[in-house]
């Protein structure tokens, strides 16, 4: 894991990394808020150690810049140790604060805790953004942006024939029923009745690009309702 350590104190910089390298830290440092900001910026870093007094740019600066680019952990250091040094700190985005006087232990415990949370949020979002995409192979749904491409095309879909798309492709291989289809789009300020759920369907049929006797993607269940074709259906 790669560390930057910006503070103008060379003998704890040397401290901390000598510390940090076997517990499987890799640490840069820059020993001014300048040059620790262009380091930053190169990326690649896992969380940041900064120090709040430094020459030419100070760590509250640093940190300000920092919060308009990355979301990088940043674990800020000072040698006051004053509250309102922190309270701005933090305010301004820092992760967590240390005064100078700290043990190397709790260093360790803070750092660990810090790209913890981060890679905690991290994978949130990323299954967040996964679980907002919808993909079977050509076909891409974007739950966020309420849109839908096939075959990298966007395609011109009506707020229920989306609806009812979406639900659908939710409910993978799973029947739905017109009373279920029709509960999905109720409440949307949409005159959708029971019947012409069947006229919506068709028309998104269309755009699909579907065949009525080799569909890719909808299938009609008699008697029952509507299915999503997942791969493992297509051949039955």
């Amino acid at each position: 894991m790669k560390i930057l350590m910006i503070d103008d104190d060379k003998k704890l910089c040397r401290l901390v990394a000598d510390y940090l390298d076997p517990m499987g830290y890799e640490v840069s440092v820059a020993h001014n808020g300048v040059q620790g900001l262009e380091k930053a910026r190169e990326g690649g870093f896992h969380a940041v150690i900064l120090d709040v007094m430094m020459p030419q740019m100070d760590g509250f600066e640093v940190l300000k810049h920092l919060r308009r680019e990355s979301d990088i952990p940043v674990l800020m250091l000072t040698a006051r140790g004053e509250e309102t040094d922190r309270i701005v700190g933090l305010e301004m985005g820092a992760d967590d604060y240390l005064p100078k006087t700290f043990s190397s232990r709790e260093l360790l415990a803070r750092l660990r805790a810090v790209t913890r949370r981060y890679k905690a949020s991290q994978y949130k979002a990323e299954t967040a953004a996964k679980d907002d995409m919808l993909i079977f192979g050509e076909l891409q749904i974007d739950k966020n942006a309420r849109t839908v491409r096939l075959n990298e095309k966007t395609l011109n879909l009506t707020p229920i024939e989306y609806d009812l798309l979406a639900n659908l492709a939710d409910a993978a291989g799973r029947v739905l029923t017109r009373d279920q289809l029709l509960d999905t789009v109720t409440g949307r300020n949409y005159e959708v009745f029971d019947r012409s759920i069947d006229v919506h369907i068709s028309s998104l049929r269309r755009k699909l690009g579907e065949e009525p006797r080799k569909p890719r993607f909808i299938r009609t269940v008699r008697s029952a309702g509507y299915l999503f074709i997942t791969g493992k259906d297509a051949s039955l």
